[in-house]
């Protein structure tokens, strides 16, 4: 999928649906562990979700630590806040 060329309500939503494939797929594999075919799956949508969260901070800056830079880590309070907006 294309981050790079989605809004950032799309790329919010994007992010959302392959974190839910992710977390669903480790909650497989808890019980699981030996499903490889299983273990591909966990490893495509977690690297989507990566790709997806890096596009997400280059553009509107950090939405974990993960992403985070040394100069976009101190800069949270330049983006709107949920209540003002952000986020959605």
């Amino acid at each position: 999928m294309m981050t790079n060329q989605m809004s950032r309500k799309e790329l919010l939503q994007w992010i959302n649906l392959v974190s839910f494939v992710v977390v669903d797929m480790t909650l497989y594999l808890d019980s699981h562990p030996h499903d490889e075919a299983a273990c591909e799956i966990f490893q495509k949508y977690l690297d989507m979700r990566m790709c997806a969260m890096r596009d997400y901070a280059q553009k509107y800056g950090p939405l974990t630590v993960d992403t985070a830079t040394a100069s976009s880590l101190w800069c949270w309070d330049d983006q709107p806040l949920p209540w003002e907006g952000g986020c959605q």
